[in-house]
């Protein structure tokens, strides 16, 4: 079982929506995700704990990888974006 990393409640809503969730409602600083029948709460913390995140994992039924899969390739996303308009010299 992979590692998950440490994110922050947005960091980690930012990829659910990438897995395919919508945001249901919010209550406070606590996010309800949907995505078909299932669900998950993610509070929008600084920093999220490992056993929170999983727990969303497990109710949600994605794999760790699959998450992490979707965090890096968000992140190759921002990166590369903004290099991708960039005109190298001739």
């Amino acid at each position: 079982m992979s590692e998950l990393p440490r994110l922050s409640g947005d960091e980690a809503i930012r990829i659910f929506k990438i897995l395919g969730f919508y945001q249901a409602r919010q209550k406070g600083s606590h996010v309800v995700l949907r995505g078909g029948d299932k669900g998950c709460v993610i509070p929008r913390h600084k920093e999220l704990a490992t056993g929170t995140l999983r727990s969303a994992l497990r109710q949600t039924g994605i794999s760790t990888e699959e998450f992490i899969k979707a965090m890096k390739g968000e992140l190759l996303r921002f990166f590369w974006l903004p290099c991708a308009t960039w005109e190298l010299p001739a």
